[in-house]
C-alpha cells in the first residue's frame, strides 16, 4: 500500500501456539489484581459460586466420614466374632451391620447427588463467563482504533478471543470446586484421623514436609521445560501457519528445504522440551506414591502394635489406613491447583488488558437547526476541504505536512504519486480511521471529527486494492453493501459493475458460495463484485484505491464506464498508479513526501513540466526502454 505503516514485530500465535487448557503458561504480571478484577468479574454469579461451595463441601465431607462408618461396621463384625470365639454372645449382629452399610449407602449416594449439582451448576457459570466475555471482546474489537491493530498481530488478538477465553473457561470449571474440595478433603481428612489416634496422626502428618521437597524439586526443575515447550509450540505452528499462507511463494521461489530445515530445528526443541516436561511432571504421581506407601507402612505397624495393646479398635486401623491412602491426594491436588491458578490469571490478565486497551471515542451524531427543524441529520452534498492537515502514526514521525485541498461536490479527484508518498493515508483520514494531528478535514464545512465515526463513513463508498469477500454467496457479498438491498437491486448493481454476465456463467449464478478466501473466483472478478458492492450503497462520496489494478485491459474499459455513471453527481476519490485512466479527473492532486506538491488538471499540470510530468512520461518511457 501506499502509505507509511508504523512497524511492529508480530508475535507468531497458531491455532494452537496460545495458551491451551492443561499446558503451563507464563506467570501474570499482577497476580492479586488479576484475581480481584476475576471475582468482581464473576460476583453476577456470587450466587451459583456459593452454592457450589456448599454443595462441594457437603459432597466431600459425606465422602470423607465413610470409612470410619465403614470401621463401625468392621467392629461389629470383629466383637461379634470374638464373642462367638469365647462364648459369651451369639455371634455377628447382622442387622446392626446392615444398618450401618444402609446408612453409608445413604451418604455416598447424597454425596455423589451433591458432586453432580456442584459440577452442573459450575459449568453453567463457566460457560456464561465464557459467553460474556467473547460477546464483550468482539464488541471491544468493532471498538478499537485502528491503530492498535497495526501494533499488534492478528494471530495475537485471536489468542485471546480464542486460547486464552478457553483457558480460563476450563480453568475455572476446575480450580473453583478442586480447591474447595481439596482444602475440605484434607481439613475433614485431619480431623478424622485425630478423633481416632493422635498418635498415628502425628506420623502420618511426617510425609507431609517430605511430600512438599519432592514437590518443589520437581516444579523448580519441569518450570522451565513447560515454558520453552509453550514457546516452541507457538513457533512451529506460526510457523505452519505462514508456509501453509504463503505456499505458493514458498513453491516459487524453492524455499521448501529452508522450510523443512526452520521447522525441523523447532520441532526439535519442542520435542526436547516437551519430553523433560512430560516425563518430569509425570514423576508427581509415582513419587507421592511412594512417599504415601512409606507413611501407610509406618502406620500398619504403629496400629499394628496399639491395636494388640488394646488402644485402638480394629475397625478404626482400617479406616484410618483409608484415610492415609487418601491424605495425599488434597496435597499434590492443592500442589498442581497452584498452577492451574498461575494459567488462569495469566490468561485472565491477557483478556483484561485487551479488554482495557483505550477505544475510539464516541460520538453523538451532528445535528444542525434548519428547514426540517431542530434535530434533523445534516444533508450532506459532498464538497470536502483539507484544512492544513498534519498527521503521523508516531506523533514524533509526521509524513502528511501542511496538506491542503478544496474539492468540490460531484467533482472526480485523483491522488497520484510515487509508493509512500501518503496517498492511502489521506483515505484513511477522510474516512477517519485515523485523527489528523492538526488542521482539520471538512465535509460540506462540518469537520469530520463532529461526526459519529458511523454517520461519517455511511457517506462513503470504498474499493480497496486488496479485496475482502466472505464466506457466503455472491448475492450476500454484494448485499454487504446494503443489507436491505432487493434482489433486484443487487442484479442491478452488477450489471452496472459488468459482473452480472460473468455470475450467470457460474453454476448457482448468485446463489454460488464463496469459499473462505474467496479462491473459486479470479482476482478480477472479485475485485468487480466489490465494485458492485459499493454500487450498491448509493454513497455520496466514492473512494477508490487502485480498484482496477487487479482487471485486464479490456475489463478495466467496461468498469471505466460504469464509473463515469457511478459518479455523476458524487465526490469520487481516485487513487491510482497507472496515470493514464485518470487524464479526466476534474483534479489531480500530485503527493510527494506527504504533500501536495501540484495540484490541477492533467493539461494544466502536464503544461507545467513538473513532478507530474516527470511521473506521467516515465511510465511511457519504461515501456520504450522495454520495448527496445
Amino acid at each position: 500500500m501506499s502509505q507509511t505503516k508504523p512497524s511492529s514485530t508480530p508475535r507468531r500465535h497458531g491455532p494452537m501456539g496460545g495458551h491451551g487448557p492443561g499446558q503451563p503458561v507464563e506467570k501474570a504480571k499482577d497476580f492479586k489484581g488479576t484475581l480481584r478484577r476475576l471475582l468482581r468479574y464473576m460476583s453476577q454469579y456470587k450466587v451459583q459460586v456459593i452454592a457450589v461451595g456448599l454443595f462441594a463441601i457437603c459432597s466431600t465431607i459425606f465422602t470423607i466420614v465413610g470409612p470410619k462408618i465403614l470401621g463401625q461396621a468392621t467392629n461389629e463384625m470383629f466383637t461379634g466374632i470374638m464373642n462367638k470365639i469365647a462364648g459369651t454372645g451369639s455371634g455377628i449382629d447382622f442387622g446392626r451391620v446392615g444398618q450401618i452399610l444402609l446408612f453409608l449407602l445413604g451418604l455416598y449416594l447424597l454425596s455423589a447427588l451433591f458432586s453432580y449439582l456442584q459440577g452442573y451448576i459450575m459449568t453453567g457459570v463457566s460457560m456464561k463467563v465464557t459467553y460474556n466475555l467473547r460477546t464483550e471482546i468482539i464488541q471491544k474489537i468493532n471498538r478499537m482504533p485502528l491503530g492498535y491493530f497495526d501494533r499488534v498481530s492478528h494471530g495475537e488478538v485471536l489468542s485471546r478471543v480464542t486460547n486464552d477465553v478457553d483457558t480460563l473457561s476450563q480453568n475455572l470449571n476446575q480450580s473453583i470446586t478442586q480447591i474447595i474440595t481439596s482444602v475440605t478433603t484434607f481439613v475433614g481428612i485431619l480431623a478424622m484421623m485425630f478423633s481416632i489416634s493422635w498418635q498415628l496422626t502425628l506420623v502420618a502428618l511426617c510425609i507431609i514436609p517430605l511430600s512438599l521437597l519432592f514437590i518443589l524439586l520437581i516444579v523448580k526443575h519441569s518450570q522451565k521445560y513447560f515454558k520453552q515447550q509453550q514457546e516452541y509450540l507457538g513457533h512451529v505452528n506460526g510457523h505452519i501457519e505462514e508456509m501453509y499462507g504463503g505456499h505458493v511463494v514458498v513453491k516459487a521461489f524453492n524455499g521448501e528445504q529452508r522450510s523443512v530445515e526452520e521447522f525441523d530445528e523447532y520441532n526439535n526443541t519442542l520435542y526436547r522440551s516437551a519430553w523433560k516436561s512430560q516425563f518430569l511432571s509425570g514423576m508427581m504421581q509415582p513419587v507421592m506414591n511412594f512417599v504415601g506407601n512409606l507413611g501407610w507402612v509406618a502406620v500398619c505397624i504403629l496400629g499394628c502394635w496399639m491395636a494388640a495393646q488394646g488402644r485402638v479398635n480394629i475397625g478404626d486401623i482400617q479406616a484410618f489406613m483409608q484415610y492415609v491412602r487418601q491424605f495425599t491426594q488434597p496435597i499434590t491436588q492443592i500442589a498442581n491447583i497452584s498452577n492451574v491458578l498461575q494459567s488462569t490469571m495469566a490468561a485472565a490478565e491477557r483478556v483484561f488488558e485487551f479488554l482495557g486497551e483505550e477505544e475510539e471515542v464516541a460520538e453523538r451524531p451532528l445535528v444542525r437547526l434548519g428547514e426540517n427543524g431542530p434535530g434533523a441529520p445534516v444533508q450532506i452534498e459532498g464538497s470536502v476541504q483539507f484544512a492544513h492537515v498534519h498527521f503521523g502514526y508516531h506523533p514524533d514521525k509526521i509524513i502528511i505536512n501542511d496538506f491542503s485541498a478544496n474539492i468540490k461536490a460531484g467533482q472526480k479527484i485523483a491522488i497520484v504519486g510515487p509508493t509512500g508518498a501518503g496517498k492511502t493515508t489521506m483515505v484513511k483520514l477522510l474516512m477517519r480511521f485515523y485523527d489528523v494531528n492538526e488542521g482539520a478535514i471538512l465535509i460540506d464545512g462540518y469537520d469530520i471529527r463532529d461526526f459519529s465515526r458511523g454517520e461519517l463513513r455511511s457517506l462513503f463508498g470504498m474499493v480497496l486494492q486488496d479485496t475482502w469477500l466472505y464466506n457466503g454467496t455472491i448475492r450476500e457479498n454484494i448485499r454487504y453493501g446494503r443489507l436491505d438491498a432487493t434482489d433486484e437491486e443487487v442484479v442491478a448493481a452488477a450489471k452496472a459493475a459488468q459482473v452480472d454476465h460473468f455470475v450467470r456463467t457460474l453454476p448457482e449464478s448468485y446463489n454460488m458460495v464463496l469459499n473462505e478466501e474467496a479462491s473459486n473466483v479470479s482476482q478480477g472478478q472479485k475485485q468487480l463484485l466489490t465494485i458492485a458492492r459499493a454500487i450498491l450503497s448509493d454513497p455520496k462520496i466514492l473512494i477508490l484505491d487502485e480498484a482496477t489494478s487487479s482487471v485486464d485491459t479490456r475489463t478495466e474499459v467496461l468498469i471505466q464506464k460504469a464509473m463515469d455513471n457511478l459518479m455523476q453527481g458524487r465526490t469520487s476519490f481516485i487513487i491510482a498508479h497507472r496515470l493514464s485512466t485518470i487524464r479526466d479527473a476534474d483534479l489531480i492532486l500530485c503527493m510527494k513526501d506527504g504533500d501536495i506538491v501540484e495540484q490541477g488538471t492533467h493539461q494544466q499540470l502536464m503544461e507545467q513540466n513538473g513532478f507530474y510530468a516527470s511521473l506521467y512520461n516515465s511510465q511511457f518511457e519504461s515501456v520504450a526502454d522495454d520495448a527496445s
